[in-house]
């Protein structure tokens, strides 16, 4: 496991108390590596108590059965707008075949949106009831217009492993004069569709195959923002070694607002059912269509105003944090801070309200999840220890009909999915890693504002099969604050 970039949490004053006032704490999250039975270590408020300043904490990072392009971030306040991420990849082992050749190089292309205003700035904006504003800019490795360079020798393929790490736009990539081959979305062999240009939703990661098979000049990568009235573009560049200068022509062109393009594009990608997966067994031997499904969720987003200030929520309900971390207080069986239930299976399409929501759910259940989308921007969900299938997505309204045109065959799997305007996106998920996890909006302004909720999947069993204990170095606060952990 690699990773790439920045590795460090920053702080910016003492803490005073353990809500509301996180901003000078922090912890880091891992986006789509599952941490399996081990939710403690996931890096986000509802598991973690934050890392207080001057202070240092070590995550175990555990990438089982695992590959691919994943980034990390931090997780509180609203530290993201400050940077701090890097991506992650994890590789097959070298007994592990994958289905195309070792590239020359292995490049990672962090693109997203980005503010003037600094984090602290940003957040009072969204305390004080008002909406984030249009970003100022598009960044693609921190860097602006023709800021950084990838070098590629002539007739040699590259990796580029492409995340949006942005804050609020769906961002598209294409390279000028080349077409990009894809071969991994999010932990999942492909595949190997060509494409000149690739959307990327909101913490989303994808891995393409790029061969310098044109004359030797330097060329733009070009990232411009999806479905916004305002087309906010960006370059880096694409730099032949033995470059005779910048390449002739205009710069590519890519889609905008064109929403069926964007979907036609996502049904496109499909699982490669024949590669193998991170262990010697192909990724297709789990016929995931086949299974019957237990339960269906239903999650609808809404922007709903309470108490005269802007809130984003999911079923109605708008998600506060508690002053202890979820599960913290679920291990020591701490009373008042959540309960199991505030949120409900289905959408009520009634007043929106505020509330510390977790869904609770089975072990080993296997669940069809459905996110509706009734509003006019995209959605982005990301759900923390788990990947999942992507079986259907289509505009208008879900109903059980809609089943009908599910892919139960080669489905993606992955862990970020998007849903288009007044559109549903439906996932098929097993419940196989215990855990109190994180189900949230990559809309950074919609979580830190209440569009997320956490799920608890429990079983009575207290076996280390099952779910480890609460680490060794742990850090306890709020009502957990003066206990032990366990031994060393």
């Amino acid at each position: 496991m690699q990773p790439i970039g920045s590795r460090h949490c920053f702080s910016d004053r003492r803490r005073t108390r353990l809500t509301d006032e996180i901003d000078d704490a922090c912890a880091c999250c891992r986006s789509g590596l599952q941490q399996r039975r081990n939710s403690f270590e996931d890096g986000v408020a509802g598991t973690t108590c934050p890392i207080p300043p001057g202070a240092n904490f070590t995550y175990i990072m555990q990438a089982k059965d695992q590959i691919g392009t994943y980034y990390y971030f931090p997780s509180l306040a609203f530290h993201k707008a400050a940077g701090g991420f890097g991506g992650i990849r994890v590789l097959s082992r070298p007994q592990i075949p994958v289905p195309f050749p070792p590239p020359a190089a292995d490049y990672t292309a962090l693109i997203g949106d980005w503010y003037r205003a600094n984090h602290t700035d940003l957040r009072y904006v969204l305390d004080s009831g008002k909406a984030l504003g249009f970003p100022d800019g598009l960044l693609i490795n921190g860097r602006g217009p023709n800021g950084y360079t990838f070098t590629v020798q002539p007739g040699k393929t590259y990796r580029f492993r492409i995340t949006n790490v942005g804050l609020a736009t769906s961002l598209n990539i294409r390279f000028q004069g080349h077409t990009m081959k894809l071969v991994e979305v999010e932990g999942s062999h492909t595949m190997q569709t060509t494409y000149s240009s690739l959307d990327v939703h909101l913490g989303q990661s994808y891995s393409v195959l790029l061969t310098a098979d044109q004359p030797a000049f330097d060329y733009a990568i070009v990232v411009s923002t999806r479905f916004t009235t305002r087309i906010l573009s960006t370059t880096a560049v694409l730099h032949y070694a033995n470059s005779a200068g910048k390449a002739p022509g205009p710069l590519p062109g890519g889609p905008t607002i064109q929403i069926d393009w964007s979907l036609n594009q996502a049904r496109s990608i499909r699982w490669n059912l024949t590669a193998s997966g991170p262990r010697p067994n192909p990724q297709g031997s789990y016929h995931y269509g086949l299974v019957p499904v237990t339960r269906t969720i239903r999650l609808a987003n809404s922007a709903p105003t309470i108490n005269g200030k802007q809130r984003y929520a999911v079923n109605s309900v708008s998600y506060v944090s508690p002053d202890t971390p979820l599960k913290v207080a679920d291990y020591y069986k701490i009373g008042g801070v959540f309960s199991v239930g505030t949120i409900a299976d289905n959408p009520s399409y009634g007043g929106a309200y505020l509330q510390t929501s977790v869904m609770g759910a089975s072990y080993r259940d296997y669940v069809e999840i459905v996110f509706e989308n009734s509003e006019d921007v995209v959605q982005s969900w990301h759900i923390d220890g788990y990947a999942f299938w992507v079986v259907g997505m289509d505009g208008g309204k879900w109903s059980a009909a809609s089943r009908q045109g599910y892919n139960l065959r080669d489905g993606v799997s992955r862990y970020t999915v998007q849903v288009y305007p007044r559109s549903w996106t439906a996932i098929y998920m097993p419940l196989d890693n215990v855990g109190m996890w994180n189900v949230r909006s990559e809309s950074w302004a919609r979580q830190y504002l209440g569009q997320q909720f956490y799920l608890r999947v429990w079983t009575p069993s207290t076996s280390l099969r099952d779910e480890f204990p609460i680490p060794k170095n742990a850090l306890l606060c709020g009502r957990a604050a003066g206990r032990r952990t366990r031994p060393l």
